[in-house]
């Protein structure tokens, strides 16, 4: 029997702002993606109700597996119905497939374990060939329709740092994004880039101690608290003029510049660092391959395939750095500092004036007993 707090919301990034230690997530979330996933474990819930297909077989996503894997119970597909009577406070409790709500029976799902979910898994890879079938055209069309567009000289807000000649250092919320951040902790505090935040990314820079020169995005997963640090806002808006985030900004009592644009925010980002004339960009945590995209929701990547085309060697990938490198204390590395550290010491001691008297008695000691 699990029992806990209930926490709803039809999107689960908007969920998880909320949730704290042994609540119950309630979402409705197709394909549950792995930064979703590793976001709910943050928060230490003790379990997931899923009003959809937590893994419908369109394509392997890895989240319910790193849900289960660290422990919190997966009941999965329960239904509109079941869900729709679950409301932000109630006392849920679940025993085994079976969900209580304020101690009254609602209805049940499927428990998705390692076993089930691994032969889903098994079917998804099955599909693969067909959605990147699918995906690949997808791309072609959407890139052909916008190629104009990334073609053109874009003209982006003036920037309140100074791009010319710098390296720049844009960070999106993607997979192991603050693993790869802390990775790269040296090169931050030594060459010093701009710094970009794409929506979330900004967290992730202030969190590591540093302040965000910019965020760029569509406002729906960055803090106020990011809000409020950074030196500019560049508001991500659909080509046709409209921005829904900027009435977040506008709330706040923040200004910000708005850039009408196709694609993605983390585009947007990368485009414009190159248009200001950085030396170098740091991509980090960006989406690059098909299930990102598809995660995201996105039935192409036209757009990032276009801006990557255009930007060229000035782009370097550190999606993944933590991966390839990984520093560990080596006992070589001990014995080599306490032999180090001892040879300084051994020979002060050793001259010491003690020490000296010590070795005089021994030597004549010697004499005496040798008859010298």
């Amino acid at each position: 029997m699990i029992k806990g707090t209930a926490k709803v919301d039809r999107r689960t990034k908007n969920l998880c702002k909320r949730l704290k230690p042994g609540d119950i997530a309630v979402i409705y979330h197709r394909d549950v993606d792995e930064i979703a996933a590793e976001t709910l474990v943050k928060a230490r819930i003790k379990a997931v109700i899923n009003a959809d297909l937590s893994i419908s077989c369109r394509y392997p996503n890895e989240g319910p597996k790193i849900l289960v894997e660290n422990g919190i119970r997966l009941i999965d597909n329960v239904g509109e119905d079941v869900a729709g009577k679950i409301k932000e406070g109630d006392t849920l409790q679940i025993d085994d497939e079976v969900i209580y709500c304020n101690d009254m029976y609602i209805g049940k799902g499927t428990i998705l374990d390692e076993e089930k979910i691994e032969l889903l898994m098994a079917e998804s890879y099955k599909n693969l060939d067909k959605e990147l079938d699918k995906f690949i055209e997808n791309t072609l069309e959407y890139a052909k329709r916008e190629k104009d567009f990334f073609i053109k000289k874009v003209k982006f807000p003036k920037a309140v740092v100074d791009f010319k000649g710098r390296h720049v250092l844009v960070v999106v919320r993607g997979k192991n994004f603050r693993e790869d951040l802390n990775t790269i902790r040296t090169y931050i505090d030594e060459i010093k880039p701009v710094l970009i935040g794409v929506d979330g990314g900004g967290d992730a820079l202030l969190e590591n101690g540093y302040i965000p020169d910019i965020i760029v995005g569509d406002m729906d997963s960055v803090s106020d608290k990011c809000l409020k640090s950074c030196k500019q806002i560049i508001v991500h808006a659909y080509t046709d003029g409209r921005a829904p985030g900027l009435k977040r900004v506008n709330d706040l009592g923040l200004k910000a510049d708005v850039v009408p644009m196709p694609g993605t925010s983390e585009d947007i980002a990368l485009l414009m660092a190159y248009e200001l004339g950085a030396d170098l960009i740091v991509a980090l945590g960006t989406h690059t391959n098909m299930i990102d995209f598809l995660e995201k929701g996105r039935k192409g990547m036209a757009s990032t395939f276009l801006v990557r085309l255009k930007i060229g060697s000035k782009l370097m990938d550190a999606k993944g750095v933590s991966k390839l490198y990984r520093s560990g204390v080596k006992l070589s590395y001990i014995l080599g500092i306490a032999i180090s550290a001892l040879l300084p010491i051994s020979v002060v001691f050793l001259m010491s004036p003690p020490m000296q008297q010590f070795f005089n008695i021994i030597r004549l000691r010697i004499k005496l007993t040798l008859g010298i």
